[in-house]
C-alpha cells in the first residue's frame, strides 16, 4: 500500500505516519528527515537544502522529486510505504505518480498547527522551527499544497480527516476511510 500523509506543519502527520507503519506493516518515510539529513552534509546540496529550509521555503521540484525517487527506489520501499512531506507542489505530483493509493489530508486549523509547533520547539530544537521559517512554511502550504489536495481529489485518492482531535480519534478515521475505499 502506497499512502501519502499531507497537513500544514503541526498536523501530526509523523505521529499518523508511524502509527499506520505499524498497523499496515509499511514503511514511514518523512521527506523532512531525509532534507535534515541530507542539510548536515558539506556539499553545495546539503548547504543549499540547509539554507532553503531554514528560511522556511520548499526546496525546488527540480531537486525534490530525484531524492525522494532515489530513496523510494531502494528494497525497503518496494512492496509501499507511508510518505509525509511530499509531494508537496503540483508540479511533484505530476511527475510523481508511483502507483499512490491513498493520500490523506490531515486537515487543522493554522491557530492549532501552531500551538502544536510551539509544544515542539521547546522539545526538538530543530534549526528549521524558527518563528520566520514556521510562518513562511505555512503561508506556502496553503499556497502551493492546497492545490495538490484538489488534484488528488479529481483522481479520487483524497481522504480527508479533522485532525483537531485526539491521536487515537485521528488514527481511527484514517483506518475506517482506508478500509471503505478497499472494499
Amino acid at each position: 500500500m502506497k499512502i501519502i500523509l499531507i497537513g500544514i506543519q503541526g498536523s501530526g502527520k509523523s505521529t499518523q505516519g508511524n502509527l499506520l507503519r505499524e498497523k499496515l506493516g509499511v514503511p514511514y518515510l518523512s521527506t523532512g528527515h531525509i532534507f535534515r539529513e541530507l542539510a548536515k552534509e558539506k556539499t553545495p546540496t546539503g548547504r543549499y537544502i540547509k539554507e532553503t529550509m531554514n528560511a522556511g521555503f520548499l526546496i525546488s521540484d527540480e531537486k525534490t522529486v530525484p531524492i525522494v525517487a532515489e530513496y523510494l527506489s531502494r528494497p525497503e520501499y518496494e512492496d509501499g510505504y507511508i510518505l509525509d512531506g511530499f509531494p508537496r507542489t503540483i508540479a511533484q505530483a505530476r511527475e510523481f505518480e508511483n502507483g499512490i493509493d491513498y493520500v490523506v489530508n490531515i486537515k487543522v486549523s493554522e491557530q492549532v498547527a501552531l500551538a502544536r509547533l510551539t509544544l515542539r520547539k521547546g522539545t526538538e530544537n530543530r534549526a528549521d522551527d524558527s518563528s520566520n521559517a514556521i510562518k513562511q512554511r505555512i503561508e506556502q502550504f496553503f499556497t502551493h499544497t492546497i492545490p495538490v489536495c484538489r488534484y488528488y481529489k479529481e483522481k479520487g485518492k483524497l481522504i480527508e480527516v479533522d485532525g483537531q482531535r485526539s491521536i487515537e480519534e485521528i488514527h481511527e478515521e484514517i483506518m475506517s476511510k482506508i478500509k471503505s475505499h478497499t472494499s
